[in-house]
């Protein structure tokens, strides 16, 4: 009865120690006693099992030597390797009842017989699933068979090392698995947290913690949402019920900072199941505010970039080859290339055969040093057709300041440099015979001389006059004209030396600089070979046209202070050579006239005049014959010479007319005034129509009626307050182009009349013809009305006939009462002169009274 309590008590304690998951040395102990009270006398061994090298090793024991533990270790199973070994292999018990006389003990008998061991009886560990765990044996000191009870009981002991064996597994992985989450949970960088069913916080690690402000304490028990943007509530809530029920959701919410202010999370909720039972929600968050920030902000340089007018792309520069990784829109718009044509390319594809090597190697030293470097080259697009681009060119470097890539910014300035090259060209050259025009010619005058002197060589000036050009221009036209003087020119071009310069002035003007002459006799023979050129006809439309011209010579020799008065000097001697019958040359004396001089230089001064705006526009009013009221205004220049004071228009007029400024100072005529009655008419002011005087040569100049319509758009004014008063020489070069171009004046609402009517020779040939709204009768008819019954009679015909063909007539030079009566009396409509008022600043004009008196006038008006 005493064993049978002690035996049930030693189960009682394994079974006890297998469910506190005590360490297995102590449970397999407790087995060990349990079998000694089964198996009396009995020694008991527990070997483990390694699948992976297929052995057994016993377990350390105080009921075995050091040394026999030792024998033990690693032994391979097989079918005669000891009990232990072959119960292991065969996987039955294997009994040995003298290891002195069982050939299977052979390896270990010595180091068992020294233990003081003879019987074994082995029996191996298996679960029920068929794994092999190890063996378990008894040892006995004597020889020694067990009985079918014995049997039965090793069996059942074995079985209980098993449960003891596989419980203490399961629990070692527990507690790994255990320790491996609460690693994660607690030194997870993330936010990690738990939620019951109901979304309130149970626990929640160290990151979560300074992601939200809060510590965890204030945040168990309460609901998620407390810590949610109001906004944001919604979608996290059912984000959480998704979990709740059975999903996993990741996304995105702002949450509300301890300290008040908010921020971006990524979450992920997902459901904790337990026996297949949803028992909780688990929570994984990450603050993603910088992110977000930096998308952001990448998003803005994105849409910057893509709306971008220039190219932008960026280059590899840890590649040796540095290709392209990326390319807006607008570099593909640039270049005509598609992106997948460019990505992974050298941008050297758009350089071609123009492009400027040492730009390129300015290039590529700036990338070797990476460094920064702005040019600009030609380039080529893809169908081949070539654009400059202004390219700049900079390193980007990463934290640690190395160059990582380059950033290239493309502007396309083809326009630009092309309208530079034009604007440049244009203003140092003249556009019908691309010759050097005044402003290169004086600046070369100046650079020549100062080369002359100091190679010791003379510089030779030579001003040439065509002789007999405005015949022919008049004659055939301007086309024709042009064409001459292009052919001219042509001619000229070829008796050029190489350091020599031909020039064309004004009109029918040009200049010959010969900075490498030796001797006068070399200028002379240069004067000869020019008359010479002029000898063979010109052919142009059809006709041999024959011309001459005339020089003036002045060489560097002659005592002079400027380098302008060379030519100044060769325009004197030009006159004396067309004073010598033309066709000849003529070097300067040095003995002209003062008043000669003061000429010359007064056409040169036109230039300059210009140039530094010394005109002034003053305005005449033209009245209503009868009542005195102001109907409009004439606009005349003048001009305020820095030395010389005022200067008549009777003088600078004719010759803006002969070197052909008249046209440039008529624009600036035109322009000036559209622009200060615009300007007053914006303001409120009292305004009148504006009559201004156009040139035949303006007027015949290709481009007139553009160049009318855009002062009137860049101005602002209507165009019904502009007149245009023109000469009857405009017919001189064709009355079907003259008559066509007044037409189109009349289609834009512009009103054309007639200056100085009467003394042209095709007045009343084409008068009928021409759509002009108002005629003005020269001066030189009213002047003399009251005592000259020849032009009394001519100025009632001319009023009579206008009349009649629909037409304001206006008189000029109204100077006295009793001519505003006779022309009265006569139907005059429109009267003009020093009676009513004489040209005045606009300023001063808009002070008259609307209804002018008529006052005696001390000198004679001028236009």
């Amino acid at each position: 009865m005493t064993d049978d309590l002690t035996l049930l008590e030693a189960q009682q304690d394994i079974h006890e120690l297998i469910a506190q998951q005590a360490p297995l040395e102590k449970t397999l102990d407790a087995i060990a006693r349990w079998i000694g009270i089964l198996l009396p006398g009995a020694v008991v061994d527990f070997m483990r099992f390694d699948p992976a090298r297929c052995s057994l090793s016993l377990l350390p024991s105080r009921r075995f030597s050091e040394a026999y533990v030792d024998r033990l270790q690693d032994v391979p199973i097989g079918s005669a390797v000891a009990s232990f070994g072959t119960a292991a292999y065969l996987r039955r018990q294997v009994i040995t009842e003298d290891i002195q006389a069982d050939s299977r003990w052979d390896a270990f008998r010595s180091a068992a017989l020294a233990e003081g061991l003879r019987a074994c009886w082995s029996s191996p560990v298996i679960t029920a699933q068929g794994e092999l765990l190890g063996t378990f044996g008894t040892y006995y000191r004597q020889t020694a068979t067990p009985s079918a009870v014995s049997k039965r009981r090793l069996r059942q002991a074995a079985a209980l090392i098993a449960l003891a064996i596989i419980r203490d597994r399961d629990n070692h992985r527990h507690r790994t698995l255990a320790e491996w989450h609460r690693s994660l949970f607690v030194n997870h960088p993330d936010g990690v947290y738990e939620f019951d069913l109901e979304g309130r916080f149970q626990r929640g690690n160290t990151a979560l913690e300074r992601i939200t402000g809060y510590p965890e304490s204030a945040l168990v028990g309460r609901h998620f949402n407390d810590f949610i943007a109001p906004d944001y509530r919604e979608k996290t809530q059912a984000a959480f019920d998704a979990a709740r029920a059975g999903a996993s959701r990741q996304y995105e919410t702002l949450g509300t900072h301890a300290d008040g202010h908010t921020y971006y999370l990524e979450v992920t909720n997902f459901p904790v199941t337990v026996d297949d039972e949803i028992v909780g929600v688990y929570g994984i968050c990450h603050d993603i505010t910088p992110r977000k920030r930096q998308e952001a902000q990448l998003r803005l340089l994105q849409r910057g970039i893509e709306a971008s007018p220039n190219g932008i792309l960026m280059a590899d520069a840890a590649q040796r080859d540095m290709p392209i990784v990326y390319a807006n829109e607008a570099f593909c718009r640039l270049t005509g290339y598609a992106l997948d044509e460019v990505i992974g390319r050298n941008c050297r594809f758009l350089q071609g055969d123009e492009t400027d090597p040492s730009t390129v190697e300015a290039i590529r030293q700036a990338l070797a040093a990476r460094s920064e470097v702005q040019v600009t080259l030609l380039n080529y697009r893809k169908d081949g057709t070539p654009f400059w681009n202004r390219l700049a060119i900079n390193p980007v470097v990463d934290e640690a300041g190395h160059c990582t890539h380059f950033i290239g910014i493309q502007e396309d300035i083809t326009r630009e440099t092309n309208q530079e090259a034009q604007i440049a060209y244009q203003a140092t050259h003249d556009l019908l015979t691309g010759l050097p025009n005044r402003t290169t010619l004086d600046d070369r005058l100046e650079h020549d001389l100062r080369w002359s002197q100091q190679n010791q060589r003379l510089l030779a000036v030579m001003y040439l006059d065509l002789d007999g050009f405005k015949a022919i221009n008049d004659g055939l036209g301007h086309h024709a004209g042009n064409r001459l003087l292009v052919s001219i020119a042509d001619r000229l071009h070829q008796l050029l030396g190489p350091h020599d310069t031909l020039a064309r002035l004004t009109g029918d003007e040009f200049a010959f600089l010969m900075p490498n002459v030796t001797s006068r006799e070399e200028v002379t023979i240069s004067a000869e070979h020019i008359l010479a050129a002029f000898a063979p006809s010109f052919e142009i439309d059809g006709h041999a046209l024959h011309i001459s011209t005339s020089i003036g010579v002045a060489c560097s020799d002659e005592e002079i202070q400027q380098a302008h008065e060379l030519l100044q000097h060769a325009d004197l001697a030009l006159e004396v050579a067309k004073q010598q019958g033309r066709n000849t040359w003529q070097w300067y004396q040095g003995d002209r006239k003062g008043d000669t001089i003061e000429h010359v230089l007064l056409r040169h001064d036109l230039h300059t005049a210009l140039r530094d705006n010394q005109f002034e526009l003053y305005y005449q009013p033209v009245v209503d014959a009868v009542s005195g009221r102001i109907r409009s205004v004439e606009a005349l220049v003048r001009w305020h010479h820095p030395t010389h004071g005022m200067v008549s228009p009777g003088i600078f007029i004719p010759i803006a007319e002969q070197t052909g400024q008249i046209i440039p100072l008529g624009r600036w005529v035109l322009r000036q005034a559209c622009r200060s009655l615009a300007a007053r008419r914006a303001r409120g002011e009292r305004v009148f129509p504006v009559a201004v005087n156009i040139s035949s040569l303006q007027f015949r100049r290709d481009g007139f009626l553009d160049e009318v319509q855009a002062i009137l758009d860049e101005t602002g004014l209507p165009p019904e307050l502009l007149e245009l008063e023109m000469t009857e020489s405009i017919l001189l070069g064709g009355a079907a182009q003259a008559i066509e171009m007044i037409g189109a004046l009349r289609g834009m609402s512009i009103t054309v009349a007639i200056d100085d009517f009467g003394t042209g020779f095709s007045s009343l040939s084409y008068l009928r013809d021409l759509p002009i709204h108002k005629v003005k009768l020269d001066r030189a008819f009213i002047r003399d009305i009251l005592t000259n019954r020849s032009n009394a009679a001519i100025v009632q015909g001319i009023i009579t006939m206008a009349h009649h063909m629909d037409l304001v007539v206006v008189a000029e030079g109204i100077e006295a009462r009793e001519q505003q009566q006779d022309l009265v009396h006569r139907d005059c409509d429109l009267l003009q002169g020093f009676l009513f008022a004489r040209p005045m600043p606009l300023e001063d004009l808009l002070t008259l009274p609307d209804i002018l008196p008529a006052v005696t006038p001390c000198q004679h008006s001028e236009g």
